[in-house]
This record gives C-alpha cells, sequence and structure tokens, in this order.
C-alpha cells in the first residue's frame, strides 16, 4: 500500500502530535507560548518536554479565558483519553446548552493550539502536568466542587468493606476489589439504575447529598453515623477518606449535577454595557480640556522641583510629607498627585540627580519636551502611561513584606498593568462613538478573560498576587479614572484621539450596540481575540495620529492678558511660553481654572527687578500684552518699588550695607529688628555686619526694605531662580510579563531550526562495522574509520549521522553533509542547525550511515 492510502495513525504523545503539525501551526503555538522558544528547543521532542513543565503550563493555564478553563477542568475530570461527546456532555449536562456546543469547537481548537491538550476528537488527551494542576485534591480543592472518583476514594478501603458496599448497593459480589469498584462505578454512571437506587434512598439522604452536590464534597461524620448517613455510607454513595471524613465520589455528584462538571458553565463573555452615550464631538471636547490640564499639572510640578525636589527616601522613592506638600502645591488629592508624579517619571521628565544629597528634579528632557507643540507633549505623556508598569493606584498600600508603598519607590510595578490597560481601552473601542460604559461590566469582561489567579476558577497551584487575586480588577478601575485624568477618554467614552493612540479602528455605530446591558451575544459569535500590542514603530506612528488629531481641539496659546484695578491680571487661556515665564516671575498665581488669575504684589514685583527687569521694561512689558489699559495702581506700585529698589546695597565684608541716604541707615539702625543683623556704622554710608549677604538680605527684606545685592566691583547682582537639572536619564523600562512574543522573522528561524534538529534526532542510522555504540548512545568509531567515512562522504555528497562534544561538555547527535575535510576540521552543511558549520575531528565521537527508507 502507498503512503498516500495509508490512514493517519492516532498520534501516541504530543511530541507526536507536535510532528504532524504545520508551521504554521506551530508558529501559533510559540506566538501564544513564547516562554517555549526562550530559548529555541532543539528538536520536537524537547519543545513537547518543556510545553508540559509546570511553570510553562500554569503560565498557559492562567492565560486562558473562563470558558477554556471550564473546558480544561471538564477534561481533568474526565476519563483520560477522552472524546468529544463526553466532553460536551460533561460542560452541557444531560439537557444540552446551545450556547456550549456552540463556542465548545473554538475553545478546544485553542487548547489543542496552545499544546494544552493533544489527540483527536475520539482520543481527547490533557496534556499531564494540567491534569495534575486541575484535578480535585484535598490540598488544591477544584473550582467544579467536584470530589475524587470512585476508585480513588476507595483506594485505601479493604477488600471485604468493598464487597460489603457493593452487596448493599444490589450489585453481584466479585473476587477482586478492581472488579467490585468497577461495577460500583458503572451503576454509578448509569443513569437508569442510578435513578432507581437514589428512589429508594430516604429523603433524609437526599437532602444530604443535595447539599454536598456542589461542593465543597466533604463533610464530617461522628463514630456512629445517624441513619441517613449510613444508608449512604452502606451503599458507597459516601466514601471515607479519614477518620471522621467521607466525601461525594465524582461519579454520584454527576449524576446528581445531570452530568454537569460546572453549575453555571460561561461560554459567552459577559457585554460591557453602555452607562451613557454623548455626543462624539462632547466627548473629543472633553477629553482635550483634560488633556490640556494635563499638560499644565506636569508643568506646574516639575516648575516647582526647578530649584531641587524633594529628598529621596534611603529606601527609595517619595516620603509621605513631600507627596503632601506637593498635592498641597498641586492642589489636588494625594492619590491624584501621586498619579502625576509617577507619570512625569514614565516619561522621563523627572528622575533623581544621584547626587551625594540625592533629589528629584527634572530631567534635561523636559526642557526638550517644553518646546514641542502642546499635542506631541501630550501624546508623549499617553504614549508613556500606556506601556508603564509602574501603577500609582499602589501608592499608600502596603506590599506582601507589610511596607508602606510610595511614589517613586519599589515595588510599584506590576507587569499585567499594560495589558490591562490596553484591553480597557479596547474595550471602550469596541462600543459605539461616544458610549461611556458600566464599569462594572468592564471588570467583569476582564475577570472572564483571564479568571483570577489561583482564585474561583483558577488552576490550582498558580502563584497568588501579592495584592489580592482580583489585581486586574482593581487595574481596570484605575485605568478608567486615568483615562479620564489624562484625557484619552471624556465623560468616560474614548476620544477620537484616544482611539487614534491604541491604532483602533473605526468606531461602531450606536444602532450596532446592543439594547441594553443584559442582551446576551448570539452563541454563535465568538468575540475577536485581543489585538496584538503594537510594535514601536506601529505605536510612534498611532501617537503622531493621536496628535495630529488633538492638536485642532486644544486651545490656542494667548499673547495677551487683561489687567485689572485690583493689582490682578485674568489670563483667559493659555498664554504663550515667554509671556507666562515672565509673568509668573512679575505676579503670583491667585487661582487656576479656565482662566488664571496672577496678583501683583510688593514681592513679585521686586522678584522681576531682581531678576534685572526694570521698571520701563515692566511697563512696556504690561503694556504691550493687556488688552486693557494699565490700571494707575499697578503703575504705582511698579514705580514705588523700583524707587526703592537698590538704594540699599549689600556686599561682602562680612557682609555691608551702603547707601546714599545716610538717614535711611540711621533708620535701619535704630529699628529693633535689626539687632541680630549685628549692624554698625563704618561711614555715613556704610553698614558693616556678622551675617552672611544672603541672611542680610533676608533680614532687610524682612524688615520691609528692598535692598539690591551688589558685586565686589560694586555692580548690582541680578538673581534668577536656580534651574536645578538632573544629568541625561532615560525614561524606566516597564517590567515584562514573560518573555516576548517573537516575531515573524524569529519564528520562521526558530521553526526551522526545530524541523532541523527533530530530523537529525529522528532520523534512522546504520550501526558500521566496529562501532561501539551502545543503543541509543552516540556512535563510536575509530578516528581513521571516522575520517575514513568523512572523506567518503565529501566525494560522493552523502549525509553522515555524527555524534559530537562541544567545549562545554555538551553532547548531541547532528546529521551532517561534509563538503571538506583539512588541518583537523570537517566542513558540514549541518541539516540540526541549518547552516554550514565548522567542526574540529576530535570532538567528534564517531559517524554513521542513515538507514535506507523502509518504505
Amino acid at each position: 500500500m502507498s503512503t498516500e492510502e495509508k490512514p493517519a495513525a492516532a498520534p501516541r504523545s504530543l511530541a507526536e502530535a507536535l510532528r504532524g503539525r504545520d508551521d504554521a501551526s506551530l508558529a501559533a503555538l510559540l506566538r501564544s507560548r513564547p516562554d517555549l522558544i526562550t530559548p529555541v528547543p532543539t528538536d520536537l521532542t524537547q519543545l513537547a518536554t518543556r510545553a508540559g513543565t509546570r511553570a510553562s503550563v500554569v503560565r498557559a493555564l492562567e492565560r486562558l479565558d473562563r470558558f477554556a478553563l471550564q473546558t480544561a477542568q471538564a477534561l481533568a475530570v474526565a476519563a483520560d483519553p477522552a472524546t468529544y461527546e463526553e466532553l460536551l456532555g460533561l460542560l452541557a449536562g444531560d439537557d444540552g446548552d446551545p450556547a456550549v456546543a456552540a463556542a465548545l469547537p473554538h475553545t478546544l481548537g485553542t487548547l489543542r493550539e496552545q499544546a494544552l491538550v493533544w489527540g483527536g476528537d475520539d482520543r481527547l488527551r490533557l496534556v499531564r502536568t494540567a491534569r495534575e494542576l486541575l484535578s480535585p485534591s484535598p490540598q488544591h480543592p477544584s473550582p467544579t466542587g467536584l470530589g475524587p472518583s470512585v476508585q480513588e476514594a476507595a483506594s485505601g478501603m479493604s477488600p471485604g468493606r468493598i464487597q460489603e458496599i457493593v452487596t448493599a448497593a444490589g450489585l453481584p459480589s466479585t473476587h477482586d476489589s478492581v472488579s467490585a469498584l468497577a461495577s460500583l462505578t458503572a451503576l454509578f454512571r448509569d443513569r437508569t439504575r442510578m435513578a432507581a437506587l437514589l428512589d429508594e434512598a430516604p429523603h433524609e439522604s437526599v437532602e444530604v447529598l443535595d447539599r454536598l452536590v456542589w461542593g465543597p464534597p466533604y463533610g464530617q461524620v461522628t463514630a456512629d453515623p445517624a441513619p441517613r448517613l449510613r444508608w449512604l455510607l452502606d451503599r458507597g454513595l459516601l466514601l471515607p477518606t479519614a477518620p471522621g471524613t467521607v466525601v461525594l465520589p465524582r461519579e454520584v455528584a454527576l449524576h446528581l449535577r445531570g452530568g454537569r462538571v460546572h453549575r453555571v458553565p460561561e461560554p459567552v463573555p459577559p457585554p460591557v454595557g453602555t452607562a451613557a452615550s454623548h455626543h462624539p464631538q462632547v466627548v473629543d471636547a472633553t477629553a482635550a480640556g483634560q488633556a490640556y490640564t494635563a499638560l499644565a499639572t506636569v508643568e506646574e510640578l516639575l516648575k516647582d522641583w526647578d530649584e531641587g525636589g524633594p529628598a529621596v527616601l534611603r529606601a527609595g522613592g517619595l516620603s509621605v510629607r513631600d507627596l503632601k506638600r506637593t498635592a498641597v502645591a498641586l492642589d489636588l488629592p494625594e492619590p491624584v498627585a501621586a498619579f502625576w508624579v509617577e507619570l512625569a517619571h514614565a516619561a522621563g521628565l523627572l528622575a533623581s540627580d544621584g547626587e551625594a544629597d540625592e533629589r528629584y528634579a527634572a530631567t534635561p528632557a523636559y526642557d526638550e519636551w517644553r518646546e514641542r507643540p502642546a499635542a506631541e507633549r501630550w501624546a508623549r505623556l499617553a504614549t508613556a502611561w500606556l506601556a508603564a508598569t509602574r501603577t500609582a493606584g499602589l501608592v499608600g498600600g502596603r506590599d506582601a513584606k507589610d511596607r508602606p508603598l510610595s511614589a517613586l519607590g519599589p515595588g510599584l510595578d506590576r507587569s499585567a498593568a499594560p495589558e490591562v490597560r490596553h484591553r480597557v481601552l479596547t474595550l471602550l473601542a469596541g462600543l459605539s462613538e461616544g458610549a461611556a460604559p458600566v464599569p462594572g461590566t468592564v471588570s467583569a469582561r476582564l475577570r472572564w478573560e483571564r479568571p483570577p489567579r489561583g482564585g474561583r476558577g483558577g488552576p490550582a497551584g498558580s502563584p497568588a498576587e501579592g495584592d489580592g487575586d482580583d489585581l486586574r480588577s482593581r487595574l481596570a478601575r484605575w485605568t478608567l479614572d486615568e483615562a479620564e485624568r489624562l484625557g484619552i477618554t471624556g465623560r468616560g467614552a474614548l476620544s477620537a484621539h484616544g482611539r487614534a493612540l491604541l491604532g483602533a479602528p473605526a468606531p461602531r455605530r450606536p444602532e450596532a450596540e446592543p439594547e441594553g446591558p443584559g442582551d446576551k451575544l448570539p452563541v454563535h459569535h465568538r468575540p475577536a481575540p485581543p489585538p496584538p500590542p503594537l510594535s514601536p514603530a506601529e505605536q510612534a506612528a498611532a501617537a503622531a495620529d493621536a496628535a495630529r488629531l488633538l492638536a485642532p481641539l486644544l486651545p490656542e496659546p494667548l499673547d495677551h492678558v487683561l489687567l485689572q484695578a485690583d493689582l490682578t491680571a485674568v489670563a483667559p487661556g493659555p498664554l504663550q511660553r515667554p509671556l507666562a515665564d515672565l509673568l509668573g516671575v512679575l505676579a503670583d498665581v491667585e487661582s487656576k481654572g479656565g482662566a488664571t488669575v496672577y496678583r501683583f504684589t510688593p514681592g513679585s514685583v521686586r522678584r522681576a527687578l531682581d531678576a534685572g527687569r526694570t521698571a520701563a521694561d515692566l511697563h512696556a512689558f504690561l503694556a504691550a500684552h493687556s488688552r486693557t489699559p494699565v490700571p494707575q495702581p499697578l503703575t504705582y506700585l511698579i514705580d514705588d518699588v523700583a524707587r526703592r529698589h537698590g538704594q540699599l546695597r549689600v556686599g561682602t565684608a562680612s557682609a555691608y550695607v551702603r547707601c546714599d541716604d545716610d538717614t535711611l541707615l540711621g533708620e535701619i539702625l535704630a529699628d529693633r529688628r535689626a539687632a541680630g543683623l549685628g549692624l554698625r556704622r563704618l561711614a555715613p554710608t556704610v553698614l558693616a555686619a556678622r551675617t552672611d549677604p544672603a541672611g542680610l538680605l533676608e533680614g532687610l527684606r524682612a524688615m520691609g526694605f528692598a535692598p539690591a545685592a551688589e558685586s565686589a566691583e560694586g555692580d548690582v547682582l541680578i538673581t534668577r531662580a536656580a534651574v536645578h537639572r538632573t544629568p541625561p536619564r532615560s525614561a524606566p523600562e516597564p517590567v515584562p510579563d514573560g518573555p516576548p512574543v517573537p516575531d515573524d522573522t524569529l519564528l520562521t528561524a526558530a521553526i526551522r531550526a526545530v524541523r532541523a534538529g527533530d530530523l537529525a534526532s529522528t532520523v534512522p542510522h546504520r550501526t558500521p562495522a566496529g562501532d561501539r555504540a551502545t543503543g541509543g548512545g552516540l556512535p563510536r568509531t575509530g578516528a581513521a574509520e571516522t575520517l575514513a567515512a568523512l572523506q567518503a562522504a565529501v566525494l560522493t555528497g552523502e549525509a553522515l549521522w555524527i555524534g559530537y562534544v562541544n567545549a562545554e561538555g555538551a553532547a548531541s547527535r547532528r546529521v551532517i553533509a561534509p563538503v571538506r575535510v583539512e588541518g583537523g576540521f570537517v566542513t558540514a552543511y549541518d541539516h540540526t542547525a541549518d547552516e554550514v558549520r565548522t567542526y574540529p575531528l576530535h570532538r567528534i565521537t564517531g559517524v554513521a550511515e542513515p538507514a535506507d527508507d523502509a518504505d
């Protein structure tokens, strides 16, 4: 019979099942489980072994949706192997469930694709490690609520007791315990006979079964059980597992459940409900306003830290007192202030300066960022937030060791954060344009897509999250709040520039939206899987597109203010940077909002004069940038401060004061407040002081004077606020959630190498005369015989099977086609590595010829 006429044999192992896959199927496996490709397996047998390791299986199970996990749990309690019909019965029950029947083929295909299930529909097998993790046990109860099978529960029972149970259940006695338990199992699985047996049960006994049927299946009994319990124990409907403990066998529970493993199968994801719908233009305008506020907040934060921000704690991070002080300066709650601090850090605008007295300060990148257009600055913040693993919502909590979590400190990275943010925004993008979701339905959808670790629905033995099992739900709530704060959403709905930031497709029309949050999706519908993360180039293009859409919605910077007679100025919108910078020196910000109110005071005017401005400069500046006439009180204020400014001169003696008006110096000497300055007259126009110049300046200003500092040459010193910057710093790298998903180039090369290695490990070979290798070991031939075989293969062009030991002592078998043998080396095409390589002859243990094909 030809090869084409032979029926395909069922795979006997996962490795054989993988050998039957094409390259596209192997690529899908490695893409869904990237840990299998790190490092690249040598062959398909090693790939199958790695796919069955506990760590890899736990990780794969944790990334299943709820129905896929329920399907795996059903296979874990089914016979091994199971048929498709048996699996469908365990999930849909005796009465059937159209939704389960519609969803199961796709879900089973997903489990097969991820190498968690293998075999045809007539012999479905769950990988052994997954079965061990998901099977019910006293140490790790199953989310199904099922207990052990009859065979497992009665494993330690005496043969005599087993025969007594069989007889009491109305079954003929047998000669051994194995057949007796098989007979009892068959009874419990037979719906008709089992129904007849339960019809004979006392009502009180049935009530006991009803309490145990959905789990937990274990109960406590006394040494002398009540009659209702005795009836169940005598017939094996309850089996003892330990002194005083009984269990409901799995087969009995399945009969009482109508064949259903789970009380509530969830084949269809819960829909994301719509809380409200807004006009898209209202959403975009609201989001744009939030985006402008976000930029202003970050600038105000870093401007406040221009002269050097708070000190870095010894353990790293910002102290509670400094965070509170920052929140007061920004006029924000502390959790919100922590968010902005963390966002500036994630965007690379804020870092520690690395000095001995380490402090936080803006980075040089901040100065570059300030010069960019507003929309581009927002896009940088939004992109940094979307990819950051640092989670500001954890600030104020405590870690697993009960240590406080501080802003900018360690312990805030959560590798799931970027994925959750991206998924939440993708769910919003799936709603109709302008639709805001019901927050609870977003969390419910995420819990269906990724059931909580180690909790209800999670794999037994999976690692629990230190912050609680449902971290993803908290991340979803924080994402909705932070996206609104950042201007990605407006009024809860995803904006147009937020959609562009995701690279999401065009929104659905409102008429395509389900009528309400309770509407079910059609049973034949499977939601599209979440889109893969964008590559760096795609993310940069998406950010540029988002900035382009946001730019027209942001207010244009103004070149004017409105001066008022009460010594205030109103900025009706954002100001151009030169105007904002000088006005920030000349006046103090009194209130912020849609319009910013500045107040002019003697101290603020003196600050501008200290910075080198003259009274004429200030008058000209205000006249040029005010849409209203300059009020007379403001003119008088500037002139009055300028007239007194610099009238006193402070220099270095320790310090001195000089003034052309000796009467003014006499007034200072007579003032009691000057006692601490240690002043004495050196000349009619000069006073000397014991304090330093800076202290003398502060003291005289506190007394109401307006002194100016001067240099050793007698020139007035212009003082500006010192701007402190850190050395160049890069933004913090996100903590990856496991190995990255391989790209197509890596997948193609890896699959080629795995197949080549599999060919080398499975190709038949003939043992040559004189081969001293044992069965299954490396071929071992003499040096002369090895050299002769290699030289002959160069002439004939044939391939050889060789044993090779590398410099680290690792042995391997390879199939090579020798090209040249010279100088103690053989150059050959290595089918295992799929490339030409050179091997030292002394590291080749021996050679063997590939066997002829048996077919």
